[in-house]
């Protein structure tokens, strides 16, 4: 992956990432706590509803209209042009089962990749109206206030987050997280998205997740990054396109190298 070197993000892709994601806050909040909410079942058995399709097709819509040589990576249909130099990854829904439940944590993420590097990401969080944008070589903000991660002196001391132990499969990496679990304060579940906010916040001191999609971790790296935090793969590597989907996020460097140690044994 090649590094991001002094490539500026243009200000006219932030103020259309901005606009991408008052769309999906329209499009998703039709159906939020609506009783004729119909959910479906994916081949994978994780599930699906109308505000899933009909925001990534609106968003979609958006970056064919106004960015039509850029790529298209989402959660619900076909991914185009992947190889272009300027790829968006989209989740409309991230969180569907806190959706379909009436729980305000799910979020849209919204990435933007320059050659396969993440240089743009929002988290958004519509039913609690919280935004968080990072963009590459400047601070990452809520709601338009700078943010900043907070330093942890030991890793018993952290506070850790994923959205379900569940997400661990059988075997080694659940016991690699029990090895973590096992070492820190105190493993908090169930805020989906959020927690990386929460940790660029300076709330959260580790998120590790597992199972995750692009589509579920591109817009994390620059939210993480701008708020001075640390965002990898289990081994330490850059997150990108072709990772495995395991996810260590770190607000201290020097406890993201502690919980890798962790994990790995």
């Amino acid at each position: 992956m090649a590094p991001a070197g002094s490539l500026v993000v243009p200000e006219a892709f932030i103020a259309f990432a901005g606009r991408m994601a008052d769309a999906a806050r329209a499009a998703v909040m039709a159906h939020f706590r609506t009783r004729a909410l119909i959910v479906d079942d994916k081949a994978d058995a994780s599930p699906v509803t109308a505000a899933d399709r009909e925001c990534e097709a609106a968003l979609r819509a958006l970056i064919a209209s106004e960015h039509p040589g850029h790529g298209v990576v989402g959660e619900e249909m076909a991914a185009t042009r992947a190889d272009a130099e300027w790829v968006w990854v989209i989740d409309p829904v991230d969180g569907t089962k806190s959706f379909v439940t009436g729980k305000p944590l799910f979020g849209t993420l919204i990435a933007l990749l320059h050659r396969g590097r993440p240089m743009l990401g929002i988290i958004d969080h519509p039913a609690i109206d919280v935004r968080y944008v990072g963009v590459a070589g400047r601070p990452t903000t809520r709601n338009g206030e700078v943010v900043r991660v907070r330093a942890c002196g030991a890793l018993k001391d952290a506070w850790l987050y994923a959205t379900t132990p569940e997400m661990f499969r059988a075997g080694a990496e659940a016991d690699a997280f029990a090895r973590l679990k096992g070492q820190v304060k105190f493993p908090v579940y169930g805020a989906e998205c959020l927690a990386y906010g929460l940790l660029a916040e300076g709330f959260v001191d580790l998120v590790a997740e597992a199972t995750m999609k692009p589509v579920d971790y591109m817009a994390l790296v620059a939210v993480v990054e701008g708020a001075g935090g640390v965002i990898t793969d289990w081994q330490g590597l850059p997150l990108g396109l072709e990772s495995q989907g395991q996810v260590l996020a770190a607000g201290d460097p020097l406890r993201h190298s502690d919980a890798l140690a962790a994990l790995k044994g």
